[in-house]
């Protein structure tokens, strides 16, 4: 059955092409949530709450992009909005103070391994970590990060830079033996 027929008769609330929706996109979206909350529990949840979510919500979808897209916002905001919960102490950033640059020559040395990027990317801050993780790992352009995040795209631009420099200042601390 085609994706676009599963999606319709799960608009006419068919359980069994919700069912089935869920068998494909399930492993997916359950791999997007671990790469936010990275314990397997609250990543199920995450992914159980937004499958409801989208099933609820599922008149919205328009087609305009994939489902699996789609939905992969949906669990990228769920986790998110997980993670915030489980941070309410934030301290709020004066936008004014930021400025914007560009840093187009941003790479990585060769030896330094995938999974120590990711590693990295969880020991920034949350304001920064957030951002860096939805540019670099899930393709989200500014314009989308800011509605996710609720946020500004100078914000995000902003962010995005200082965190990226926070991250290749640790992986160069990394690569010298002067980090953890």
């Amino acid at each position: 059955m085609f994706q676009i027929e599963l999606v319709e008769k799960c608009k006419d609330n068919d359980r069994k092409a919700q069912m089935q929706l869920y068998r494909q996109y399930c492993d997916g979206m359950y791999a997007v949530a671990m790469r936010f909350v990275k314990e397997p529990h609250d990543a199920e949840d995450v992914v159980q709450e937004s499958f409801i979510k989208a099933f609820q919500r599922i008149e919205q979808f328009k087609g305009e992009v994939t489902f699996g897209a789609w939905l992969k916002r949906i669990v990228v905001n769920r986790s998110i909005d997980f993670l915030k919960s489980k941070h309410q102490n934030t301290i709020a950033l004066n936008e004014s103070y930021m400025q914007v640059s560009e840093d187009d020559d941003w790479t990585v040395d060769d030896h330094v391994k995938v999974e120590k990027v990711k590693q990295t990317i969880e020991a920034l801050s949350d304001k920064y970590r957030y951002v860096v993780q939805l540019f670099l790992v899930e393709g989200y352009d500014h314009h989308e990060i800011s509605q996710v995040l609720g946020i500004t795209e100078t914000a995000s631009r902003t962010r995005l830079l200082r965190g990226k420099a926070q991250l290749k200042d640790k992986l160069k601390d990394l690569a010298y033996g002067t980090g953890s």
